[in-house]
């Protein structure tokens, strides 16, 4: 969920009252409704984000001091289905409008080997010692999945601040807007830009569900009561950002427990009629059982 403000897109936020929210969560759900008029379900903790130079260009909040630096508090927050959105400033996105890079599901994405790679590795070579050039490239081949790990979905964090170092996305030129020797590269092709740091946030979020879906049921927070596992496991694609191999995913969640199956079915646009399951009732107890197993089927690194 975004809002349009007069700075760019961003996700919403406000300032904690001490006098009216009892709690930082009560605040979180107040400023979401106020500025979008959707109801927020389940939230967890994210983050705390208080890096010098995160409010440029300044997220101004109301009855606050200009300039004054401001520290937010982070929330993931999921939804079983996106909710109507009522407010005219505020719009659902997908997350791959800020980051292109991250989606595998149609093969290797444009950006990367067109803009991004090529980028990197002039950056890393720009580097004021040998060592420094080869620190660069090692992380840039762990982070983007051309080392021996290969491309791990939850080091989105890792590849956006990355690029941030390099000033590949258009929040790095706001502190530093000096064009280099060389000129600026083209950011059209590394996605939206965001308000403040609020893309940092929001790769924060995308790295903490990734790795979350591993190992807690978090996913049917995000499913209906009764689903097909077809739709579960598209939901799981769009998240992780790649394809995963059918049988061996169905397999997973079935003979692993985290599903049970509800005797009816759903007619499909074709074929016949589809299974309905539902979460088992274990974890819709306690959220106690595991995760997921992410059986992927054709992701790979960007070198």
């Amino acid at each position: 969920m975004c809002v349009r403000r007069s700075d760019g897109l961003g996700l919403p936020y406000g300032p904690f009252d001490p006098a009216n929210h009892r709690t930082f969560e009560l605040g979180l759900r107040n400023w979401v409704a106020e500025q979008t008029k959707v109801s927020l379900g389940y939230v967890e903790q994210l983050y705390t984000f208080g890096d010098q130079g995160r409010e440029a260009p300044a997220a101004i909040i109301s009855g606050g001091e200009a300039g004054a630096r401001v520290v937010s508090v982070g929330y993931l927050a999921l939804s079983s289905e996106p909710a109507k959105v009522a407010a005219k400033d505020a719009q659902w996105r997908s997350w791959y409008d800020f980051f292109p890079w991250e989606d595998w599901r149609h093969g290797e994405p444009v950006a990367l080997k067109s803009a991004i790679m090529p980028e990197l590795a002039a950056w890393a070579a720009r580097g004021e010692t040998d060592a420094l050039s080869r620190d660069r490239r090692a992380r840039i081949a762990l982070a983007f999945g051309i080392s021996e790990t290969g491309w791990e979905e939850e080091r989105a964090l890792e590849r956006y601040e990355l690029m941030y170092e390099a000033r590949l996305v258009e929040e790095a030129w706001r502190r530093a807007p000096a064009i280099p020797e060389g000129g600026k590269p083209a950011l059209k092709a590394t996605g939206l830009s965001m308000t403040s740091d609020h893309r940092r946030i929001l790769a924060t979020a995308i790295s903490r569900l990734r790795g979350k879906l591993k190992y807690r049921p978090v996913i049917f927070e995000l499913m209906p009561a009764d689903f097909t596992l077809f739709a579960l496991q598209k939901t799981v694609e769009a998240i992780v950002g790649f394809d995963l191999h059918k049988q061996n995913f169905r397999r997973s969640v079935v003979e692993g427990g985290l599903v049970v199956k509800t005797g009816a079915s759903v007619q499909q646009a074709s074929g016949r009629p589809a299974a309905l399951f539902r979460a088992s009732p274990a974890i819709r107890a306690d959220g106690a059982a595991s995760g997921l197993a992410i059986p992927r089927l054709n992701a790979g690194p960007a070198g």
